[in-house]
């Protein structure tokens, strides 16, 4: 665990973060005896963009037609 005051983070922001993201807990100690903690977030989810996967799939043209091997259970 590693304990900085806020001014030295200010100075430190980025190597801070670095060590954050490397699994080290770092925490940031203001004057008033408030404390917070640099945490790395687990990835962001990407959301598939609507329509992206247009003209990737083709169907036949007798795709809603009755199959031959099923005539005797239709109707």
């Amino acid at each position: 665990m590693h304990q900085v005051n806020l001014k030295e983070a200010e100075t430190r922001l980025a190597e801070l973060i670095e060590e954050a993201a490397a699994g080290e807990e770092v925490i940031i100690m203001r004057n008033d005896g408030t404390s917070f903690k640099i945490v790395p977030l687990n990835g962001v989810e990407v959301r598939p963009k609507f329509g992206s996967a247009r003209d990737l799939v083709k169907m036949s043209d007798d795709f809603d037609e009755p199959l031959a091997d099923f005539e005797e259970y239709a109707p």
